[in-house]
């Protein structure tokens, strides 16, 4: 019998970088990652590209027992949309749509919170985050806004996020990210940004963490500023950069397009995203 898993999962931009105080928030954008696993019999693990981080094998020896995978053969195939290692949250993306993957070759029913912990797990042991990153997890995950205790693994706000704004994301060329241990110095002013989000007040907690992440890992505030003098919404260094992320209405959208096109950069354009992860799962 050969099983085919096509699961879908979205990208995510920062309100609120939780590395200062283990308190998050992120919203979802429309940018995806694809991850399609066929299992036949057999067995190994084949990467159609490369040859998989040792997170994705963590997740995949994680999710799946030894018996299955000594009996299958497993073709695995990524594909995101999501440029890698600029702060979009393209790991917990990749982790999730992996895991979620793995859980539907074996479960016609979805267990979300075993598939977030998996993928987390993965991502503490492969060191690709400091706090487990929940926050950037569960807004690729569910889409929309959310709040989140990362420690603890919490939510504490979800909601769904307007469907008539964008986000503006520019990439830098040659920027590396800074020191984030820096981050903890204002520990006590993120946390007053993370209740700005907490309380509803988004835009306002993300241009709060603009502000203190630019200046703690020295980076220029100057295109933050350009993006709210063209009319953004809030404007912000998303995780730990070097993205920078805006986010505006159509009309405000294109001036700041237009005006970040003329940066040593490269500029992306997606919508918000509200969409839940999503697997489907084909017998042939």
């Amino acid at each position: 019998m050969t099983i085919k898993v096509t699961s879908v999962v979205h990208g995510a931009i920062s309100i609120v970088n939780a590395v200062a105080t283990g308190f998050g928030s992120a919203v979802g954008i429309s940018l995806e990652v694809k991850v399609e696993i066929v299992s036949r019999r057999g067995s190994g693990i084949i990467f159609q590209k490369g040859r998989g981080s040792p997170m994705i094998k963590k997740i995949i020896h994680d999710m799946l027992t030894s018996k299955y995978l000594n009996n299958n053969q497993l073709l695995i195939n990524i594909n995101s949309e999501i440029p890698s290692g600029m702060g979009l949250k393209s790991s917990s993306a990749v982790s999730n749509a992996v895991a979620l993957a793995c859980n539907s070759l074996v479960n016609e029913a979805i267990n979300d919170e075993f598939v977030l912990n998996s993928a987390i797990d993965a991502s503490l042991y492969a060191k690709t985050t400091i706090t487990g990153a929940f926050d950037d997890s569960t807004a690729c995950y569910y889409g929309g806004f959310v709040t989140t205790d990362n420690y603890k693994r919490k939510i504490m706000k979800r909601e769904s996020t307007p469907t008539d704004i964008s986000a503006v994301i520019f990439l830098p060329n040659n920027k590396k990210r800074g020191d984030t241990s820096r981050l903890k110095l204002l520990s006590d002013i993120y946390l007053e940004a993370f209740q700005l989000a907490n309380s509803g007040q988004y835009w306002k907690a993300m241009t709060l963490n603009g502000v203190l992440t630019s200046s703690l890992l020295s980076n220029s505030y100057t295109i933050t500023r350009m993006c709210l003098e063209n009319g953004a919404l809030a404007a912000s260094i998303s995780g730990n950069g070097p993205a920078i992320a805006a986010v505006a209405g159509e009309r405000e959208m294109q001036k700041i397009k237009s005006v970040l096109s003329n940066l040593d950069g490269r500029v992306i354009v997606s919508k918000t995203n509200n969409q839940k992860a999503s697997a489907v799962r084909e017998i042939e």
